[in-house]
């Protein structure tokens, strides 16, 4: 579709009968998402305001035009795309068998997917819009004049998966991008350093304020990626919004506990909470979270928490498959967040308890009706300490080689004997 009306002249019959074929396709995909709000790409408010009237969008579009560059309307609907043709075949078949393999999760072979991604991003409107901004110029700009393979954003990515797999400092991989830039002679879009790699970090707003409050240590790097729009895309998958629905509709009623929904916690919660468990599309939710160092070094002074999300709804064969598993939060320093763990988690509690109070309108793909979601935290995972009991080995029988093992315990060898359990009379006196 030719869209060089977007910069003519705004009192041409031309432009006015675009803006109106324009707002008529955000108003369709308003509707289809359920906001009642439309974001405006004017001039002025550059896709980082939104309005619940289409007139207004329309009149500031008419008086002021449209915000330079917009020639992909992705905040209104359309497939976040690469400028580069090729990289628009590759994504639309990327997409296409990624639709026809939904149930193969298994295979993701070498589809990066960044179609996927930047829709993902693109979902919360107002916690980063800048950063969205940025990474899309980033995915449309070719890595050198005449390069069609990568674009700035996917070679950056690829190189940091690299880095991720071997283990790199980011001294190391500073020094593979100076030698690269280097190698590559011709003007690119390379970064110089790890650093400049980085380019979405952002605190979450509050964040340092709440910290300061509970006296403890400064804000981490924190990356929170917002879950709702997540759900929404869920359930605008037909396949994956039927597939939500198993637990009431497509599950085996025998008695046996194969899925938490067979569990009493899952019915006493439907009891408690009537309305909530009326709608078989209403989540349940599993929140694990646990630190590791992704250097593989136990001695360097570094922590990365990362917080995950499984949706219990799903059948047992997809619920714990990765391409289910969403992740919320990193939480990246030098230590550990300890008891402060609650701070970092702000930004997604209050996310869960819009969900749970007042949920959000959602486009069901499967029934094509829109329904408003809600979502409740059925379960945690979390490993806090491990305890471990020595004097066990006392219960084993007297010539059992554990005996005499040293180092795979306490450093000591075992020669005592368990005593005979206590009768009852015994441990009630």
């Amino acid at each position: 579709m030719d869209r060089s009306w977007m910069y003519k002249k705004h009192n041409t019959l031309e432009y006015v009968h675009g803006v109106q074929e324009f707002v008529k396709i955000a108003e369709e995909y308003a509707s289809k998402i359920g906001e009642n709000y439309i974001v405006c790409p004017c001039y002025d408010c550059r896709n980082l305001k939104k309005f619940r009237s289409s007139e207004q969008i329309k009149e500031h579009l008419i008086r002021r035009g449209f915000k330079l560059g917009y020639d992909w309307w992705i905040w209104h609907g359309e497939t976040v795309l690469t400028s580069n043709s090729t990289n628009q075949r590759e994504c639309r078949k990327n997409v296409e068998k990624d639709q026809s393999n939904e149930n193969n999760v298994g295979n993701d072979g070498d589809n990066d997917r960044l179609d996927e991604m930047m829709r993902d991003m693109q979902g919360d409107l107002n916690e980063m819009p800048q950063e969205f901004e940025s990474f899309f110029a980033s995915s449309g700009k070719p890595l050198f004049s005449g390069c069609s393979k990568f674009t700035k954003l996917s070679a950056v990515l690829k190189l940091y998966t690299v880095k991720a797999k071997n283990k790199w400092s980011d001294k190391r991989s500073t020094e593979l991008l100076e030698l690269l830039k280097g190698m590559l002679l011709i003007e690119n879009e390379l970064p110089c350093s790890t650093y400049e790699c980085g380019a979405s970090r952002y605190k979450q707003k509050g964040l340092d304020d709440a910290c300061e409050q509970k006296k403890g240590p400064p804000a981490k790097l924190l990356w929170y990626l917002p879950v709702i729009p997540r759900f929404k895309r869920l359930f605008a998958n037909a396949k994956d919004a039927k597939n939500l629905q198993w637990h009431a509709s497509g599950r085996k009623e025998d008695g046996k506990l194969r899925h938490p929904v067979d569990s009493p916690q899952w019915k006493n919660i439907n009891k408690k909470f009537p309305d909530f468990g009326a709608e078989n599309r209403n989540l349940k939710l599993g929140l694990c979270t646990d630190g590791m160092n992704p250097n593989g070094n136990m001695s360097s002074r570094h922590s990365t928490w990362p917080v995950l999300l499984t949706v219990y709804n799903l059948p047992p064969w997809l619920c714990m498959k990765r391409k289910y598993i969403m992740l919320l939060l990193l939480i990246s320093g030098p230590k550990q967040p300890g008891n402060d763990i609650d701070v970092y988690l702000a930004p997604l509690i209050e996310d869960l308890k819009m969900l749970w109070n007042e949920g959000v309108t959602v486009f069901d793909a499967h029934s094509q009706t829109n329904f408003t979601l809600r979502a409740m935290l059925f379960c945690t995972i979390s490993i806090c300490r491990k305890n471990v009991f020595m004097s066990h080995r006392t219960f084993l029988p007297i010539d059992h080689p554990y005996r005499k093992r040293k180092k795979t315990f306490n450093g000591k060898s075992e020669t005592g004997v368990a005593r005979l359990p206590l009768s009852g009379d015994v441990v009630y006196e």
